[in-house]
């Protein structure tokens, strides 16, 4: 249910502030952003999400010249994804609502129960991780 408010928070924050992408598209962004290229199912398997709504997400920022895709030096036909100089803006432009935003969920949280709640997600996403069979 946490997870569900904070993702509403976002999306409210995101629409008033008319930012003209969504939270969503906002994690992908700021993930390739700090990375030199990714390849698709990397950014599934660290926002633990499907390759199909990864691959819608990326249409849209490349529709929107967020992102550019780049066909592996390997000879693969597969795409590299890189942040354009227009995403690396937005991913700007919006970080510090970001920033502010994580403040808000983390309100009340010494430095203490945070690193003891990062540490406890962690155990339960590795106890999860293996169990459960996400098509990534």
């Amino acid at each position: 249910m946490t997870g569900v408010l904070a993702r509403g928070l976002s999306s409210q924050t995101f629409a008033e502030k008319k930012f003209p992408i969504t939270p969503e598209q906002y994690l992908i962004l700021s993930l390739l952003s700090e990375n030199k290229g990714m390849y698709q199912r990397q950014i599934s398997e660290i926002t633990l999400k499907d390759r199909a709504n990864v691959s819608r997400i990326i249409n849209i920022l490349e529709e929107k010249c967020y992102v550019r895709k780049e066909i592996d030096s390997n000879g693969r036909k597969i795409n590299k994804i890189f942040v354009t100089d227009d995403g690396k803006e937005i991913v700007e432009k919006i970080k510090p609502t970001a920033i502010e935003l994580r403040k808000i969920i983390t309100n009340g949280l010494n430095q203490e129960e945070l690193e003891n709640l990062i540490e406890i997600m962690d155990r339960i996403y590795t106890n999860l991780r293996d169990k459960v069979n996400l098509q990534i």
